[in-house]
């Protein structure tokens, strides 16, 4: 069961702080339903978290409800689409559009979506929740970090992204990336969506650029326990901007190239192998490294991401976005060392 009362404070502040909910607006909670398919091929564990994830969904709408009644406040389930970033549906979308503010709650991601994009041009103020958890709802969790002083910080290192060419990231367990970010514009999540068509993660805290096609070369190594279910560090091989080949990672190995490759090397397998996203944590609330929603906005972390950067300022368009993060990272940008080991040096 879901302690409301535990996960109160911060689903008010979420509302009133981060998505500036006013008087008359419409509010939506959404989540997503394991299909049977799912039942039959994920774990009991699998299934449970998901299972607990919906009804986190289910117990936001209804404190928002009762706490908010000269607000519209719905919430919607929809089946499962198996896969972070694919379109979820025509219904999803529109029901999305027709609000003020979305709490997507889900287990497959929302946010790298046509149905997200078109919610947002129709003025929607979007919170992207994959893979929540309650305890991010705790005192003390990643939801209760000071969106406002993080994000002065954080527009700082977006700037920083669009003022620079070039981007190398090393780590101590073999990292050694690099490509361009010339003419591209670095943007920063701040969990702030107050204006029409906002939209990003909660919990928030990361600047991100989208690098250009083509540019990227080198290895990106994620160490185990930073990635679900890994437990053996994965090795992922980037020429001219794309995977071409991937070691070790045991299990999540063999699902990442049957995402990944095809016998016939056919689109989408081609644009899903793309060097989508650099992403710079800033939230020092943030804390859990097996979840990607909050892994990726510890503060001093780097996430890479594949696939779909089309949201983000980028030409790649497809239905799959996954990220990496790597821990204690070194960045350079033009040849002048922004993080080192994990630590800001700006």
């Amino acid at each position: 069961m879901i302690d409301k009362q535990r996960i109160k404070d911060a689903t008010l502040n979420m509302f009133k702080i981060n998505m500036g909910l006013k008087t008359k607006e419409k509010a939506l909670v959404v989540t997503d339903l394991l299909a049977y398919e799912e039942w039959i091929r994920k774990k009991s564990e699998k299934i449970s978290e998901a299972i607990h994830r919906s009804l986190l969904s289910k117990a936001i709408s209804e404190i928002a409800f009762e706490c908010f009644p000269e607000c519209t406040v719905n919430f919607y389930a929809y089946p499962s689409v198996g896969q972070d970033g694919k379109y979820p549906g025509k219904e999803v979308e529109e029901r999305m559009g027709e609000a003020d503010v979305v709490i997507a709650i889900t287990t497959y991601s929302l946010s790298h979506t046509q149905a997200r994009a078109h919610a947002s041009n129709r003025g929607a103020r979007i919170a992207s929740m994959p893979q929540a958890i309650p305890e991010m709802f705790y005192s003390g969790g990643a939801l209760y970090a000071n969106y406002r002083k993080m994000k002065k910080e954080g527009e700082k290192i977006a700037n920083l992204l669009t003022s620079v060419g070039k981007a190398m990231i090393k780590t101590k367990v073999g990292t050694e990336l690099t490509f361009s970010l010339k003419d591209r514009k670095g943007r920063y999540d701040s969990g702030l969506f107050l204006n029409e068509g906002e939209w990003g993660n909660l919990p928030a805290g990361e600047a991100y650029i989208a690098p250009i096609e083509g540019t990227a070369d080198g290895r990106l190594v994620v160490e185990r326990g930073w990635y679900p279910d890994l437990v053996e560090d994965i090795v992922l091989h980037f020429k001219e901007g794309s995977v071409f080949k991937i070691d070790g990672g045991a299990n999540v190995r063999e699902e990442l190239e049957n995402l990944l490759f095809s016998k016939k090397d056919e689109e989408p397998c081609v644009s899903r192998r793309n060097l989508a996203e650099l992403g710079i944590g800033t939230n020092p609330y943030a804390k859990r490294i097996d979840n990607p929603l909050e892994a990726e906005k510890i503060k001093g972390t780097i996430h890479i991401g594949i696939g779909d950067n089309s949201h983000i300022g980028g030409d790649v368009s497809t239905d799959l976005h996954i990220d990496f993060v790597l821990s204690h990272p070194t960045l350079q940008l033009d040849n002048y060392t922004v993080i080192e080991d994990g630590e800001f040096l700006i």
